[in-house]
């Protein structure tokens, strides 16, 4: 959708777009199709990686009858590994209707900054072409499943995503003094979208209404754009957060009419209305004023490592610079104070003071930065800014349990190892936590009944600083098996032609004695946990879409060279056929496989929703 105009100046742009959208969206033909709008959001997934930030150039969607068009105005930089915790609502963009075949997308890795977990700790990485060259721009193209094509309808709005599965296109060399990334593009776009996790949208104020607010949608952290306009819906449980003031409801309503126009606000929730060229959206929180952004202050988003007094460590520290551009740093130095604004992401009635902040917890700070040129360290002053506290996944498995309880053997804490955190002084009396013994205060999630060495995800927030125990206070506790889990093959260069031993209705079955077959990555992921295939399993399991809901089937092959490039389809049927189409004759060899989905240990069955299969280009 076209951008919601404030004042007369915007009306005036508003006709000027209406009178030559086409020029405006880039488009190769002209067209006097009327526009509909295509919602676009961008997810990823993955486990390896600390950041993985990168420049996306270009969308470029491509009509069935050839006209192509470029909805994205300006280059947008991400960091991939924050959607894979939240997706973005990119563009809600005017474009015209019809029915859309492929697209095309060019990431560029002039500026890219990729760092792995090693051992519990941020390690860079340098972007390499297949060939092993210094990688600038990557371009796939994505060809939509004939039977789900995306048609954009005049007045109306229809869903997009692009996924980027970092797992199925990446390939990691730690044993060069430099570490290497080797990347082959793959990509997925699809306009059949399931939510799986919190999506989040970023905009310009424009105006309040009735239980709702307008933006004019900027993504990521661009300062220039506005792509499209969204009517973003709160209810009376919806959190707010503007300028460090806590509200619920219609008085965090109230808080964001008193902003200026054009001031950043962002919504987390989801798209829950595509009925007009305006698409909608209900929101559980809601950012603005300061507790978002502003210029004369910078941003780091990461784990507290260490705390001594006011002066915090953290690890894997995103850095989002006021006056724009985001970078990320193994470690930084925060200093807060008594001033420091302090709260706790969705609970309006928190108590949090900059004493509450301790080891483990995900936190957004702000303050002013600096960075010294010559040991490249970087240290914020947040003595007069804010702390969010993020929420926080703790990994462990259960060694004992009561009701309200659960003692856990610690396994990773805000995305990072026990062992890379220093936890003196987080009990009280002075001491330190033992990760063995971490005590998880679980609420109404009872574990009583739970057995012992179950692998458990506990979401919530690490508990204040110097109070312990609990060491965690819990919002939900998940059983490991009933998390998203991640399997893995890779078959390095050349590939393998033969990987499997069948194809077909029922799933795929890998040849785990492949010769091609990596040493190394064959594994089944949980969080921190893995299983590998060849040597903790009884049998090579089958891979199968039997038992997933059939609705959210998204399944691809190809790679960037392949016949239109990566293939999407949401039947199981059409992607088998593709599949062994690609391998047929050794035509073509595979590079990577990823599933997404749930391990079955019982019948050694990894039921896949999502499954990725990457060619050798």
């Amino acid at each position: 959708m076209i951008s919601a105009p404030p004042g007369a100046a915007g009306l005036a742009r508003l006709l000027s777009f209406l009178l030559c959208v086409g020029a405006l969206l880039g488009c190769s033909h002209h067209s006097n199709s009327p526009p509909g709008t295509p919602v676009l959001t961008i997810s990823s997934t993955q486990h390896s990686y600390s950041a993985y930030i990168v420049a996306i150039d270009s969308i470029t969607l491509t009509r069935s009858d050839g006209a192509t068009w470029s909805p994205l105005i300006n280059p947008q930089t991400i960091d991939l590994v924050r959607t894979a915790e939240v997706s973005e609502l990119v563009e809600a963009p005017a474009v015209p209707s019809g029915t859309y075949v492929s697209a095309s997308l060019t990431l560029d890795y002039t500026a890219a900054s990729v760092w792995t977990n090693v051992n519990g700790q941020p390690t860079a990485l340098a972007p390499r072409d297949q060939n092993g060259n210094t990688l600038t721009t990557a371009i796939v193209t994505v060809t939509f499943d004939p039977a789900h094509q995306l048609t954009v309808t005049a007045g109306s709005a229809v869903r997009m995503q692009l996924q980027l599965d970092l797992e199925a296109f990446n390939t990691i060399n730690l044993a060069p003094a430099t570490p290497v990334v080797y990347v082959r593009p793959f990509a997925v776009l699809t306009p059949l979208v399931v939510d799986r996790t919190p999506t989040r949208v970023r905009g310009l104020f424009v105006t309040t209404q009735s239980a709702a607010y307008v933006v004019n949608i900027r993504p990521f952290h661009d300062l220039v754009s506005a792509l499209g306009a969204i009517t973003v819906n709160i209810g009376a449980e919806t959190y707010f957060n503007v300028n460090g003031a806590t509200y619920t409801g219609a008085a965090g309503l109230t808080a964001l009419a008193a902003l200026p126009e054009n001031t950043p606000i962002a919504a987390y929730g989801a798209v829950s209305g595509l009925g007009g060229i305006t698409p909608s959206f209900t929101a559980t929180a809601v950012y603005g004023g300061t507790s978002l952004e502003n210029t004369s202050q910078d941003h780091l988003i990461g784990t507290v490592s260490a705390r001594s007094g006011n002066t915090l460590t953290l690890l894997g520290a995103e850095l989002v610079a006021g006056l724009g551009g985001t970078s990320f740093f193994k470690t930084a130095t925060v200093t807060i104070g008594s001033a420091t604004i302090v709260s706790e992401d969705g609970n309006a009635a928190s108590t949090a003071t900059p004493a509450t902040v301790s080891v483990g917890q995900r936190i957004n700070v702000s303050g002013v930065s600096t960075l010294n040129a010559t040991s490249g360290t970087l240290t914020l002053d947040a003595t007069g800014g804010q702390v969010r506290l993020l929420p926080t996944r703790a990994w462990g498995t259960l060694v004992s349990a009561t009701p309200v309880t659960a003692t856990v053997d610690l396994l990773a804490l805000g995305d990072y190892r026990p062992s890379t955190l220093n936890f003196a002084g987080t009990a009280s009396g002075g001491g330190a936590v033992n990760p063995a013994a971490y005590l998880v205060s679980t609420g109404s999630a009872d574990q009583s009944a739970t057995a012992p060495n179950t692998l458990l995800a506990a979401d919530g927030f690490v508990g204040p600083f110097g109070a312990a125990p609990p060491d965690f206070l819990a919002t939900s506790v998940t059983p490991a098996s009933a998390t998203r889990q991640q399997l893995v093959v890779e078959w390095p260069w050349p590939g393998s032609a033969t990987p499997f031993t069948s194809v077909s209705a029922n799933g795929i079955i890998l040849q785990l004695s492949d010769p091609h077959l990596s040493t190394a990555v064959h594994n089944i992921f949980t969080g921190p946990a893995s299983i590998d295939l060849v040597h903790d399993l009884p049998a090579s399991p089958l891979i199968t879409t039997n038992g997933a809901d059939p609705n959210s089937l998204v399944l691809a092959v190809g790679s960037n060279t392949y016949s239109g490039g990566v293939n999407v389809f949401n039947t199981s049927a059409g992607f088998e056929t593709a599949l062994n189409t690609a391998l047929s004759g050794g035509a073509h060899k595979i590079y990577r496989l990823v599933a997404l989905g749930s391990y079955r240990s019982v019948t050694n069955t990894f039921v896949a929703d999502t499954i990725d299969v990457a060619l050798q280009p």
